[in-house]
């Protein structure tokens, strides 16, 4: 999908960790602001004003994807049962027991760092607690598998076991990816194993952006008229979590926080 498998020097990782620094100290300053009443644009320019005073550029913004008009934000923040992508807007306003899951990517002299997390918006049912906590889990798992020598597909397997096992799915229609002189870069990462999973053992200098998406009902989705904002096409809530992380001769390193 993305083409060949590129492995990084010392030297460019030292860039990538400056990379992963920016982003991650955005995404922890947006995570402090998230209330009730704020709106996604507010979030959105308090995240270009942290990676700008960093001395970073907000990899999102200006972004085509494939038949896309460029991605007009900085941050996808997407609520409730928004999967990815979600554009932030001055009337989309946070509401007590909402869930928003924020991306970021951070471009830092010609390497990409990219993290996100999903956080709940005041008090949240019990039910969007557990799927935010099962989908973090899963990606602490799927990481406990990145060290060299070990199959990719092990992140995938890892992923799809756990949320499944705590009654949730997995989204198959958009998975996790190298990184390094672009945002997106092979391998894929998905998080299930199919004929999809590479074929591919872990090495030093590979790094990936390990990014479980997990919905409280079925694994299908949608994509808005927007053609970026994708949601669960039974409107039920989805989770989102993600680091950028290196394999390292000793096991893995996370280039993503703060």
């Amino acid at each position: 999908m993305f083409g060949g498998t590129t492995l990084r020097t010392p030297q460019e990782l030292l860039i990538m960790r400056e990379a992963g620094r920016i982003v991650a100290l955005a995404l922890e300053q947006i995570s402090q602001a998230v209330a009730p009443g704020v709106t996604t644009l507010e979030l959105d320019a308090l995240a270009e004003d942290a990676i700008r005073s960093r001395n970073g550029r907000p990899a999102f913004k200006g972004y085509r994807g494939p038949g896309k008009d460029p991605f007009p934000a900085s941050i996808c923040a997407s609520v409730n049962d928004e999967v990815v992508h979600g554009i932030p807007g001055p009337r989309r306003t946070l509401r007590e027991g909402d869930i928003i899951s924020i991306d970021v990517g951070v471009e830092y002299q010609g390497f990409y760092g990219d993290t996100a997390a999903t956080f709940p918006v005041g008090r949240v049912s019990a039910k969007a607690q557990k799927l935010i906590r099962v989908c973090r889990e899963a990606l602490g798992l799927a990481i406990e598998q990145v060290r060299p020598g070990n199959a990719l597909s092990k992140i995938s397997e890892t992923v799809q076991h756990h949320v499944e096992a705590n009654g949730f799915s997995v989204v198959r229609d958009f998975v996790g990816h190298g990184i390094g002189t672009a945002m997106h870069q092979a391998p894929e990462v998905p998080n299930y194993l199919s004929g999809r999973c590479p074929g591919l053992t872990l090495e030093p200098g590979l790094v990936l952006a390990i990014e479980p998406m997990i919905n409280a009902g079925a694994y299908e989705v949608i994509v808005d008229d927007n053609r970026w904002t994708v949601r669960t096409a039974d409107g039920k809530l989805s989770a989102h979590f993600e680091h950028t992380v290196a394999v390292t001769p000793g096991g893995h390193e996370i280039l993503t926080l703060p």
